[in-house]
């Protein structure tokens, strides 16, 4: 049972955080001027706190009921997850921080801090689920770690295709690859899919169940 909460969380959050990771990769693209970005991160803002529940469930499930696998993979990636946490922590601060003052150069430079959080995050995960699901280590495991991270951007502009209107619909439905409502449903529908077979394939890989935490010692 632990097993299965687990996966229903990992994959939750590969899904539904999947997609402010996607558009904040996806953001100078999206948003040309600096209003343009206000209006991409407006659409995003409603959903991206919710979503990073799954990712601190996740880890706190992986440490209170996997504790030895936790050690195994924080001991075996070190690096990547500095990465991640930090890409994790600038990401947010630049979307809580970009509205407090109006001034341009204020707003770009948080701006810029979204994207390449974003980008931290994707490439991060990417190089994270190389080492799982491929046993694939150092700079060989950028290509695995690229097509995860543009499989994020594409969930990312499909959401974003959704959630906007106008030109910047236009412009998430161009690289989305979708037309008209049905075919950005369908496309969101297949990108989610797909994180959800990285999800359930790392999972498989993982030795879940040899690492369930026993019962504590009897009083």
């Amino acid at each position: 049972m632990e097993i299965f909460i687990l996966a229903f969380f990992a994959i939750g959050y590969l899904v539904l955080a999947g997609t402010d990771i996607g558009v904040g990769m996806a953001l100078p693209y999206l948003g040309r001027t600096a209003r343009e970005r206000r209006e991409v991160i407006a659409a995003i803002a409603p959903f991206f706190l919710g979503n990073e529940v799954w990712l601190v469930v996740t880890g706190g499930m992986l440490a209170g009921l996997f504790p030895r696998l936790e050690g195994e993979l924080l001991a075996g990636h070190p690096v990547l997850v500095v990465a991640l946490l930090l890409s994790w922590v600038l990401r947010d601060a630049g979307l809580w921080l970009r509205s407090r003052l109006a001034a341009p150069l204020w707003q770009g430079c948080w701006d810029a801090v979204i994207v390449a959080g974003s980008w931290g995050l994707a490439l991060s995960l990417g190089f994270l689920f190389s080492g799982v699901l491929l046993d694939i280590e150092g700079p060989s495991a950028a290509v695995p770690a690229a097509v995860l991270a543009a499989l994020f951007a594409a969930h990312g502009l499909a959401f974003a295709a959704l959630r906007l209107r106008g030109r910047l619909r236009h412009r998430a439905a161009v690289l989305s690859g979708s037309s008209g409502n049905a075919g950005e449903v369908r496309t969101f529908v297949l990108t989610a899919a797909a994180l959800t077979v990285v999800g359930v394939l790392a999972g498989l890989r993982l030795p879940l169940a040899e690492n369930v935490a026993g019962p504590g010692p009897a009083p």
